[in-house]
């Protein structure tokens, strides 16, 4: 009975994003001229593979009831070093990638350990990572961007029936995420984390190298993510990724993640993502201005933070 009633909560948490999706397109196809055109869709899709992956991360550390505010600025250093070996170094790019994905692992796996030695919050270690990682971009590439081209640049290229490879890796690397998070027992320990860590913890399960292997898999997501977007723009720029970790909370947050941890889906989060996607192709489409843009973005965030709360009285 538990397990039909979670199911049909679950099916009734798609169902509602997937509406709300759909409404805004109806919307903006309505009210836009050329929204409805394939091309319009071909470009969300192509456009939001960093900000899957992004979310995803994120996803899995708000989870345990962290939080990771320097995805962005681990982005732009990851990408960075990619950059740096491949053009002034002449790197095969296999060794660029692995030195990219060991960066950014690196930098989660520092946010980790210094949160579980000192017993700090996430929010006060990720924040000083976000800065110390964007100084470190800045380092490595002299405050230049640096134009990689090549077969990089073709790499972002391909693509199946007009989707570009990075969507169908970010959307699988979704999936995969969803079964890790609800199948395995690394992801109900994650849920568990969040929801209490006292009774985790005198249950006899050290949640330490969890917390630890989570930030690091952030770090690791962001590092990949770096790969997709300096092959996307042929370029490794250290000002890459600046506000991008709030767009992966926002889109965790509309798709249902409780900030305090306990509830999570990454298949909501995409759903964030894709909401978030069209909701600022549209505004664009109706020619309306940045400030415009980040008032009706910040708005839907604030509402899916109320309508979070009252679902959690709810429950």
């Amino acid at each position: 009975m538990k397990h039909t009633a979670a199911m049909r909560a679950l099916l009734a948490e798609y169902l509602g994003l997937a509406l709300v999706l759909a409404v805004l397109i109806a919307i903006f196809g309505l009210t836009t001229r050329n929204f409805f055109a394939p091309v319009t869709f071909r470009t969300i899709a192509n456009q939001i593979p960093v900000a899957i992956l992004l979310a995803v991360g994120m996803t899995l550390v708000l989870s345990t009831g962290g939080i990771d505010l320097s995805v962005g600025s681990v982005l732009a250093l990851s990408g960075s070093v990619f950059g740096l070996l491949l053009v002034k170094y002449q790197a095969p790019w296999p060794v660029a990638l692995a030195a990219c994905l060991a960066t950014g692992l690196a930098c989660g796996a520092i946010n980790g350990l210094v949160m579980i030695r000192w017993g700090l919050p996430s929010f006060i270690v990720t924040l000083g990572m976000l800065e110390m990682a964007r100084g470190a971009a800045y380092l490595v590439t002299d405050s230049r961007t640096m134009y990689i081209g090549g077969n990089l640049g073709n790499l972002s290229q391909i693509a199946v029936a007009g989707v570009s490879l990075g969507f169908i890796l970010a959307v699988v690397l979704a999936l995969a995420a969803q079964v890790v998070l609800w199948r395995t027992i690394f992801g109900r320990y994650l849920i568990a984390i969040g929801t209490n860590e006292e009774v985790v913890r005198l249950s006899g399960i050290d949640p330490r190298p969890i917390k630890l292997a989570v930030f690091m898999l952030s770090g690791l997501l962001a590092a990949l993510a770096a790969v997709i977007h300096c092959a996307r723009l042929s370029s490794a720029d250290p000002n890459a990724g600046a506000g991008f970790e709030l767009q992966a909370i926002a889109a965790a947050v509309i798709g249902g993640t409780s900030l305090m941890g306990g509830r999570a889906s990454v298949v909501n989060s995409l759903f964030g993502v894709l909401i978030m996607a069209v909701l600022e192709t549209g505004l664009v489409q109706l020619q309306a201005g940045e400030p415009t843009k980040r008032l009706i973005t910040g708005a839907v965030i604030v509402g899916a933070v109320i309508l979070d709360r009252y679902r959690q009285r709810g429950q």
